[in-house]
């Protein structure tokens, strides 16, 4: 049953990123029908990173109050919704709502929060290789369906591309509403009753007894420690360097002379490639630490963002070749560590709840990235200025476990003083 509910969340990832990353080929066609600016249709991507942001801590709840069969439910519904209604738009707040607000609703109940919180519930010592598995499904997304739709829309146009995205998320309903939620929602019984036994090792996750869940971690208490906001930090400014440069690597691209379709096969390719991150950074993370890793994995994202800037001076074919290997590689070799970090260090606790809030400022730096990336290219003209943009946010999103040591192997926090608590709920 573990190795089903790990399916789960690849399948799924797979589906909502996949699915919502096709706005990368939509870009183009739209500009070019409706002469909207390149960063006004980014603020489109923009509107479902902020989105999904908000209704990330929300999609914990859910999975705790209904159940994984419902929230899992309620985004694909939300999904296929959308793609559908974004078919017939004529107007940009049309596009703004299906593909934007629905794309973020969906994602954020579909992605990788409520995956962590199922996977938490099965897994202790192989928590962050699993996690990983789960993230596995972005890139794995990226690569199959962003270039599908690209094909979609060369033979038949976008919105024909629209409809039939909509219809398949509607073929996917059944098979999700006939998967064991009850089972999978229960977690591993051994593990589950061994957690709130013993608290031995500080490097298992655990959870509070049902007597004294009320004194565990919440939103408001897990905001007041500083692993909260390291964290957040971390997990902001990669968004932010990520999304600054994959929103608008197809257009970059295309503008500098490449095949639409190469270029959807470059950027999946190197979303594609984020799954060998990913799973390497579990791995890794295991064996040289969180800190060793998450610089490696920044240094290779740096490398792909220089390259991608030498090809604006320089369009050589090679340089493209080295931003797919190294800034894919990297993409997503974060997002297992902080979930692992956050689901260790808040396990006493909310934990599906807590990482949504953290996810959620993840959400807000994505947003910033994808909008300034089209708000530098109208200032300037080109794509340079992103690219510095990007490289700069690096920095502040490695520096958390340089300049602190409280991220680099930390085991579940205490459970927060009956004070403090009272104080957060009156």
């Amino acid at each position: 049953m573990a190795g089903i509910v790990v399916a789960i969340g690849f399948l799924f990832n797979f589906v909502a990123r996949g699915v919502v990353d096709t706005f990368m080929v939509f870009i183009l066609p739209l500009e070019a029908e409706f002469a909207w600016s390149r960063s006004t249709l980014t603020g489109v991507y923009s509107t479902y990173l902020i989105i999904a942001g908000l209704v990330s801590p929300l999609s914990g709840m859910l999975l705790d109050r209904w159940g994984p069969r419902w929230t899992y439910g309620l985004g694909l519904i939300v999904l296929a919704a959308g793609m559908g209604a974004a078919s017939t738009a004529d107007a940009l707040w049309q596009i703004y709502l299906f593909h934007g607000a629905f794309g973020g609703i969906a994602a954020a109940c579909l992605g990788i929060v409520p995956s962590v919180a199922l996977l938490g519930r099965w897994f202790d010592r192989k928590l962050s290789f699993a996690v990983a598995f789960a993230y596995a499904g972005f890139g794995s997304g990226i690569l199959f369906i962003v270039p599908l739709t690209q094909g979609m829309i060369d033979a038949e146009g976008w919105r024909a591309a629209y409809r039939t995205l909509s219809v398949g998320l509607v073929a996917l309903l059944p098979v999700l509403m006939l998967l064991p939620w009850d089972r999978i929602a229960r977690g591993d019984p051994s593990l589950i009753a061994a957690r709130r036994e013993s608290s031995e090792e500080l490097g298992h996750v655990q959870l509070p007894s049902p007597e004294e869940g009320f004194r565990g971690w919440t939103i408001p208490t897990a905001i007041r420690t500083p692993e909260f906001w390291l964290l957040v930090q971390c997990f902001f400014f990669t968004a932010s360097s990520t999304y600054s440069v994959v929103v608008q690597t197809i257009s970059f691209l295309v503008d500098e002379g490449y095949p639409p379709l190469e270029a959807a096969f470059a950027f999946g390719a190197s979303g594609m490639l984020s799954i060998l991150g990913v799973l390497g950074s579990g791995w890794l993370a295991a064996r040289k630490g969180f800190r060793f890793t998450v610089t490696l994995s920044f240094s290779a994202t740096l490398i792909g963002i220089l390259a991608l800037l030498g090809f604006s001076f320089a369009p050589l074919r090679a340089l493209v070749l080295i931003y797919v290997l190294a800034f894919g590689v990297s993409q997503g070799a974060r997002g297992p560590v902080i979930s692992t970090l956050s689901t260790r260090i808040f396990a006493r606790g909310q934990v599906g709840a807590i990482f949504g809030a953290i996810f959620m400022t993840m959400s807000f730096g994505s947003a910033l990235g994808a909008w300034m990336s089209g708000f530098l290219h109208d200032l300037t003209g080109g794509y340079r200025a992103a690219f510095l943009f990007s490289a700069a946010s690096v920095v502040g999103a490695v520096s958390p476990f340089w300049y602190s040591a409280r991220l680099r192997n930390p085991g579940p926090l205490p459970l927060p003083v009956h004070g403090q608590h009272e104080e957060n709920t009156a």
